[in-house]
């Protein structure tokens, strides 16, 4: 909650907005190719700070960059024959003209990259989103200054402060300087002239003691200026010097024997301290310092910034950030920075942050706490950040239940290069034991969840031996040869968990059914979590934060859980089932009966003799009896 002022870093920003009007428009030089024009652009580029424009044919700037050395940022765009992120390739296809502007230091480029964003807002630069325009409290610059709250600033040398991400928490503020101190209310203009004139009279306020009635002289310029002073300093959190000086003022009223005024400022004092003890307090050796985490999903970032004075934690406000070209946290956090601390015209000359920035700021220390105080500051600041994410989340969710859904199948349908969103997937896994009890798992995925009702099992019935491909094979026959007997609908996507091996298996028994090309199928390889098409030997890796990937990991994982409690199952019942085998007199079907009845080996050496007797005769119950006593 900090006031207008005249830190460096705002101020080069300030020095820097003169360049604005002064970008240059790209020229027209018909004739000439866009490769040559790019070419001759990349040759007169200054290895120095500065910040550079894409434009595209129409003239209009798509993209704008920082650079500490321009030439050689500029060049990398163009000498590379392959791209990271398809988004970067398809913005260097459409430059057609490049122009720069150089700076003094990176830090410089930075801040006018940021103003110049802002202002054009080009097609491929991160968005600093906000859905609202915030409060503020704004001082005016009049005499006998008013307090008021408003959403449109105006350069008119009146003191704002904020943004309020809360109105309701600058309620609370104001309400509480309300408690605390007697200032004007009214929209007189009280001029030194139109006082000594005699125009105004006391209102209520003033007899109801909310007032000290400086519109009748009543109160000196000096005087109620020390109480805006102090006002200024609760706004910005400086609890501790308000407090100090209020304790001053009390200690005098009781050495002149003023008891009642002493008691007054008390109550003051101890409103204070109520209020401080409302805020989130760390340590109060963590002074003046702003806090900072990032994170991310694919598509979006969220920046959280905290003002931490005294202690307290006296502002909180979160920053959406659209991505556009796969930006890194790192690049994310560098300009939400720089945007935040220009908002909140902070003057912070520490900042936390979870990793350290490219970019040093001037006269501000970065810290990267390990543990302590600050560490517990940052761990706060994350959980606001991802608080925020989850809300907006829930809040898109609210106007449209499947916006979700179907951004995440559109997303899928776009990273597999598949023909249609794949609404319905099915993933297959095997499981084993050296060969023994081998079975198969199948679960189903609808609409980006698991569907479990259709979930099935499979026991191997034609592989001997440990071997994956043949067991993948027949299992892919038996589901899909079952499909096309009853005429059902087959999958939108088949996802085989493992390699190209088990991923050939696969498409060689869609093959012998017909079906190959006609079912979208890919595999999963554990290690490395590549994605294997058919016929492809090399692999695809999906972004790690990517959704698709996210899907398709919770596809294997849920039919690997799915396959290993059937397998065990089945190996637990094949070793009863040994077990009881070794008894001479008890054969398979008695077994079988046994097994159904007593659920396991304990529960036959539990029963009683009746309750043998019961299920297989008195010999039977017999010879289990003798056998579980030897």
């Amino acid at each position: 909650m900090l006031a207008s002022g005249n830190g460096n870093a705002l101020q080069v920003w300030k020095k820097m907005t003169k360049f604005v009007v002064q970008i240059p428009k790209p020229m027209k030089r018909p004739g000439t190719p866009h490769k040559e024009r790019i070419q001759l652009a990349l040759k007169t580029l200054p290895g120095k700070p500065g910040v550079y424009q894409f434009y595209d044919e129409q003239g209009r700037i798509i993209y704008i960059g920082k650079a500490k050395n321009l030439k050689k940022r500029v060049s990398s765009y163009f000498n590379r024959e392959h791209y990271d992120s398809g988004k970067v390739m398809v913005m260097v296809k459409r430059v057609a003209d490049i122009r720069h502007i150089i700076v003094d230091s990176e830090l410089d480029a930075l801040l006018l990259e940021n103003n110049l964003i802002k202002k054009y807002q080009p097609r491929y630069n991160i968005m600093l989103k906000d859905d609202k325009t915030y409060p503020w409290i704004c001082i005016k610059n009049e005499p006998f200054p008013r307090i008021l709250t408003t959403r449109n600033l105006v350069r008119d040398g009146s003191k704002y402060f904020g943004p309020y991400a809360s109105g309701k928490m600058m309620h609370a503020l104001l309400d509480l300087i309300r408690h605390l101190f007697q200032y004007r209310t009214c929209r007189l203009n009280l001029s030194p002239e139109n006082i000594s004139a005699g125009k105004f009279k006391v209102c209520l306020e003033y007899h109801l003691g909310n007032c000290l009635g400086p519109c009748e002289g009543l109160q000196s310029p000096e005087d109620y200026q020390e109480t805006m002073d102090q006002i200024e300093e609760i706004i910005k959190g400086n609890l501790v010097e308000v407090k100090a000086k209020l304790k001053a003022r009390m200690k005098t009223y009781a050495e002149a024997y003023e008891f009642e005024k002493a008691q007054a400022v008390k109550q003051r004092i101890e409103l204070l301290e109520h209020y401080q003890g409302k805020s989130t307090v760390v340590n109060m050796s963590v002074t003046n310092v702003d806090v900072f985490s990032v994170i991310s999903d694919e598509d979006y970032g969220y920046v959280n910034f905290m003002k931490v004075i005294n202690g307290a934690v006296v502002q909180s406000h979160t920053l959406e950030v659209r991505k556009k070209l796969d930006e890194t946290d790192a690049e994310l956090l560098e300009m939400a920075m720089v945007e935040l601390r220009q908002r909140f015209q902070s003057e912070a000359v520490e900042s936390v942050v979870p990793f350290k920035p490219s970019i040093p700021v001037p006269g501000v220390r970065i810290t990267i706490p390990q543990r302590g105080d600050k560490k517990k500051l940052l761990e706060l600041s994350e959980r606001n950040a991802k608080y925020y994410r989850l809300e907006k989340l829930k809040q898109k969710e609210l106007v449209d239940p499947e916006r979700h859904t179907r951004r995440i199948l559109k997303k899928m349908q776009d990273d597999l290069h598949l023909p249609a969103p794949p609404a319905y997937i099915e993933c297959f896994d095997n499981s084993n034991t050296q060969g023994t009890y081998p079975v198969a798992a199948m679960v189903v995925f609808r609409d980006a969840r698991p569907s479990k009702k259709d979930y099935r099992h499979f026991n191997i019935k034609t592989v001997e031996g440990p071997d994956d491909f043949a067991s993948m094979e027949e299992v892919v026959t038996r589901r899909y040869k079952r499909l096309q007997a009853d005429g059902q609908l087959l999958p939108d996507l088949v996802v085989v968990d493992g390699g190209k091996g088990q991923l050939s298996a696969a498409v060689e028994a869609l093959q012998s059914l017909g079906l190959r090309g006609k079912v979208p199928i890919i595999g999963i390889a554990k290690r490395l979590e590549e994605i294997y098409f058919p016929g492809d030997t090399i692999p695809i890796y999906i972004d790690k934060k990517s959704e698709t990937l996210k899907v398709i990991q919770h596809l294997r994982d849920e039919a690997h859980r799915f396959g290993i409690t059937h397998h065990r199952k089945r190996r637990e019942k094949g070793s009863l089932k040994s077990q009881l085998s070794e008894i001479k007199g008890i054969g398979p079907q008695t077994e079988q009966i046994l097994l159904n009845t007593f659920k396991s080996v304990a529960g036959i050496k539990r029963a009683s003799e009746e309750e043998l007797k019961k299920v297989v005769g008195k010999a039977k119950t017999r010879i289990l009896k003798d056998f579980f006593k030897d």
